[in-house]
């Protein structure tokens, strides 16, 4: 069924390249007017643009806001609002991953997770959440992960950020009761992306490995199923917690990661 969401605006940070740029590929197709945030050259965004608006006969915008900056995230609301008179739908997606244990993890990373991974989502829900009071209808969509559900090696700054990502949803759907606006968190297992593909690569070229090996090792003690989560899938889900269908799901922290969060 399509979620019926034309004429809805949908900023997505991060999404110049992997989940992010797939969730906005889906809700540009639900007709979803779409504000791209992210890390590109000014040739990819223009080519990402043109794609969406030819494809779905949508509207979009761009920020190169840096999430680090409150004052740029307060920027890119603004002018999302003058554009298209409101921020309907936030799907908070951008991330940056430091790898290390407590110990040898360096201040400037942690304050860099924080910022992008946690604080980010808390600017860009305060700034939004107005105008969607206005309207009566709102859909915040934070992107945890695997790790906001189970802790990890060496990966403290993710860990802790995707954890507390799920405490903010909770908080805001509290606070959102009976006002026609959710506040969900999607927890991804391993999905496709840049990042993910350079690793394994990574693995084929400097150890040797045949691709299904690499594959195999990249996976061990993860997704039962041994395989990428499809980031269209993901996608999917958020439109599904945007549309008739989700309006009842508040505050949840769904995990979409082959069982991997049963084991």
């Amino acid at each position: 069924m399509a979620a019926n969401l034309a004429g809805k605006c949908a900023l997505i940070t991060g999404s110049t390249q992997g989940l992010g740029l797939a969730t906005a590929e889906r809700f540009a197709a639900e007709g979803c007017a779409i504000v791209l945030c992210g890390l590109a050259e000014s040739t990819e965004v223009a080519a990402i643009r043109s794609r969406l608006e030819s494809r779905h006969l949508v509207k979009t915008m761009y920020s190169g806001a840096d999430l680090r900056d409150p004052a740029a995230i307060e920027g890119m609301i603004a002018a999302s609002l003058h554009a298209f008179g409101s921020v309907d739908i936030l799907v908070n997606n951008a991330v940056v991953r430091h790898s290390g244990s407590v110990d040898t993890f360096t201040s400037e990373q942690w304050n860099e997770a924080v910022a992008v991974n946690l604080s980010a989502a808390f600017h860009t829900i305060r700034l939004a959440l107005p105008a969607m009071r206005r309207r009566s209808w709102g859909r915040i969509i934070n992107v945890s992960s695997i790790y906001g559900l189970r802790g990890a090696r060496d990966r403290v700054g993710y860990v802790t950020t995707k954890t507390a990502l799920i405490g903010l949803t909770r908080a805001v759907a509290l606070e959102t009761t009976g006002q026609n606006i959710t506040c969900n968190a999607v927890c991804p297992g391993t999905t496709e992306s840049p990042v993910h593909e350079a690793r394994i690569q990574s693995l084929v070229s400097t150890e040797g490995m045949a691709r299904t090996d690499a594959e195999r090792q990249f996976f061990a003690g993860k997704q039962p199923t041994g395989r990428f989560i499809s980031a269209e899938s993901v996608a999917a889900l958020m439109v599904h917690l945007c549309g008739p269908d989700g309006a009842h799901v508040n505050g949840a922290a769904l995990a979409i990661d082959d069982g991997w969060s049963a084991g």
